[in-house]
């Protein structure tokens, strides 16, 4: 629950409802997104999503949006350097076509972007994460 953000915002705009969803059900709803999402479509409740978190999430919130004919809106976090496109580390294709997440984005079609390449593509530095995830949790000695 702490890191579940802008929900008074959120709760705060004319919704109809706001359904929150946590795999442990810690807040709102234990479950996957996907299920609420599903119920919502089929009940003809939405006639548009927006999915915004881990790539694979966006990935099947679409998916489930798209098998429902409900348009699908992602927001992307792809890696970005230099945040004016020119770089090209946060290049994605959507519908076919190299986009920028920088400069494009970071909100795409949900039914267009591949997906696949990515999550291909914010491995490209795991390793390098792990390290520098490590480097930063260990106790500093400089301690007087």
């Amino acid at each position: 629950p702490e890191l579940l953000i802008l929900e008074a915002e959120f709760r705060a705009l004319p919704l109809a409802d706001l359904v929150i969803t946590t795999d442990d059900g810690s807040a709102g709803r234990k479950g996957l997104v996907t299920e609420p999402l599903k119920e919502l479509c089929e009940a003809g409740k939405i006639d548009h999503a927006m999915a915004i978190g881990p790539a694979i999430m966006m990935k099947f919130c679409a998916a489930t949006a798209k098998e429902q004919g409900v348009p699908c809106v992602v927001s992307l976090n792809p890696i970005m350097v230099d945040g004016t496109g020119m770089c090209g580390a946060c290049r994605v294709s959507v519908g076919g076509v190299t986009k920028f997440g920088c400069v494009d984005g970071p909100d795409f079609d949900g039914w267009e972007v591949d997906f696949e390449e990515l999550m291909s593509r914010q491995r490209v530095y795991s390793d390098e994460e792990r390290l520098a995830d490590a480097e930063y949790s260990k106790e500093c000695s400089c301690r007087l």
